[in-house]
């Protein structure tokens, strides 16, 4: 029981790891955003260098928005122990292991702790490996 307690609290520092860094990553997008957008002034004259700034502007943002808001309700769902958002964090940790160092890290530390028996079993909603409980079957 004393494992299962410990990947409980594993579960909740990764949830409150992707809350915390998705909000950080939907503040970036808006730093960019606004950068490009400072950016183009710098170009008003000229089309194409206007075009391109433009579709970057549209496009990063709206790519680290996206990844942000998928970890957010990842991390939220993992306070629940729910089966989808174990698997959504999963994939976002993969993701999160290209952004060397920090995102690897943690993109790591949340994969192993999503990985593990024990985590696998809670979310399932099936009894932990040598619990206390007496389990009879009934024909």
């Amino acid at each position: 029981m004393e494992k299962v307690r410990n990947m409980k609290k594993h579960v909740t520092v990764v949830g409150t790891l992707h809350i915390v860094f998705a909000i950080l990553g939907l503040i970036g997008a808006l730093v960019v955003f606004m950068s490009i957008n400072f950016a183009q002034s710098f170009v008003a004259g000229e089309d194409i260098p206007l075009k391109v700034l433009t579709a970057i502007k549209i496009f990063v943002p709206a790519m680290i928005a996206l990844v942000s808001i998928l970890s957010i309700v990842g991390g939220i769902g993992l306070f629940s122990y729910s089966e989808w958002a174990r698997i959504l964090i999963i994939v976002m940790s993969a993701i999160n292991c290209l952004n060397v160092p920090i995102g690897t890290a943690k993109g790591v530390y949340s994969i192993w702790t999503l990985l593990q028996d024990e985590t696998i079993r809670m979310f399932r909603g099936e009894e932990p490996i040598g619990s206390d409980k007496v389990t009879t079957r009934t024909n």
